[in-house]
């Protein structure tokens, strides 16, 4: 069990708090609550999106962190405790994920060890932004956790899938880092645990600028794959690849830079739109920044297949192949006329305090009973959604 100073009492005050109109206010001194938040490493989209969230935390909190795998560019901005291996993911050269070289780096005996050997019952709360061995550690130990993630808002029937499911597919993003208490993201809030994209701070107070270029990020593409395509349509093109690890160049009218976090975002800011895979963070960043998109899922990813269903539902551009008449697509998207910004609040504070609350109700129990059928059944009958804000 966690150590921790005297606990005070929690005083809320809510209305229809299972419905999306619910409005819940805490008044609380927090003292010497510890958590553990958890970030799986594979990409940036889990790194940037976390960073605030810690933040805001830490102003109640201890919180240590771990990291699993190390596919990102982007600083945390913190002391890291716990660098583990994990399990993650290849980037290919041409669209997708490569799956041999995943499995060729993979090393399971590895990760059940880090699963038996991550001390989550020294916390009193372990938040898990789809990160593997804290969830199946505190799965293993009864210990509660927080699974904090745009792949936790796919636990509910509501959340857009593509015409045809992939029930493998489902089984692994359940399983690979299983759902204990949901907290969600999602472009639209589809179910009443669900949030709207956490945007950056920084990108928050950033000047949006229309300079007329392009940004491109597809990091399953090797640069000259798209090169070929963008040098036939009559815009400027900056486009920032994985593969590339040198200085930047250009090749005719495609300016091609290393992933760099600065770089990218003062790229993104001063666009006239992005052609990126259809993640969630870049795609949420360029709907509130209203920055026009055109959104490629990556191949074999079945993630990205369901936020594509998702942004068509929203009437936006999306493509599945990058094929011979690809110039065609790409010629007929950057003569749309300007994108209008999604009206997406800060929800940093409001994730903070449920986290919090869940930590100050559950933190002091010696076991945790973890779902064995729906997450949302399960937080319903213990009455975990009066805690969200």
């Amino acid at each position: 069990m966690a150590k921790r100073g005297n606990k005070h009492n929690v005083g809320v005050a809510f209305n229809n708090a299972r419905k999306k109109d619910y409005n819940i206010v805490f008044h609380s001194r927090r003292t010497g609550l510890k958590i553990l938040y958890a970030v799986q490493g594979t990409g940036n989209g889990h790194i940037s999106r976390s960073r605030d969230v810690i933040a805001e935390l830490r102003k109640s909190a201890e919180v240590d962190l771990l990291v699993s795998e190390r596919q990102h560019e982007i600083n945390l901005g913190f002391e890291v405790k716990y660098n583990l291996r994990g399990l993650g993911f290849v980037f290919g050269r041409n669209g997708g994920i490569d799956y041999y070289a995943s499995l060729k780096k993979a090393r399971f005996d590895k990760l059940l060890g880090d699963i038996n050997d991550l001390p989550v019952t020294d916390y009193d709360m372990v938040v898990s932004d789809f990160e593997p061995i804290s969830s199946w550690a505190c799965r293993l130990k009864k210990k509660p956790c927080v699974s904090l993630s745009h792949q936790t808002s796919f636990v509910s029937p509501k959340s857009p899938r593509p015409e045809k499911h992939n029930k493998i597919m489902e089984f692994i993003i359940k399983w690979y880092a299983p759902v204990c208490i949901p907290l969600g993201l999602h472009f639209r809030e589809y179910d009443n645990f669900i949030k709207t994209p956490i945007i950056r701070k920084e990108l928050r107070n950033y000047d949006v600028r229309q300079n007329g270029h392009y940004t491109v990020y597809l990091p399953s593409f090797y640069e000259q794959n798209l090169i070929r395509h963008l040098k036939k349509i009559d815009v400027r093109w900056e486009l920032f690849s994985k593969h590339h690890k040198g200085e930047p160049y250009t090749e005719g009218n495609v300016s091609v830079y290393p992933v760099s976090y600065e770089r990218f975002i003062e790229s993104l800011t001063g666009s006239e739109g992005i052609l990126a895979n259809a993640g969630f963070e870049t795609p949420s960043e360029a709907l509130f920044l209203g920055k026009k998109l055109l959104a490629i899922p990556m191949k074999g990813q079945y993630e990205q297949e369901c936020n594509a269903a998702a942004l068509e539902q929203m009437g936006l551009e999306v493509t599945h192949k990058v094929e011979k008449d690809f110039d065609k697509t790409l010629e007929k998207w950057v003569n749309l006329p300007p994108a209008k910004p999604e009206s997406y609040g800060d929800v940093v504070p409001e994730i903070s305090e449920t986290i919090l609350a869940l930590a100050e109700r559950y933190g002091d129990q010696e076991e945790f009973r973890h779902p064995v059928g729906s997450p949302i059944e399960d937080a319903e009958k213990k009455g975990l959604l009066d805690l969200f804000v």
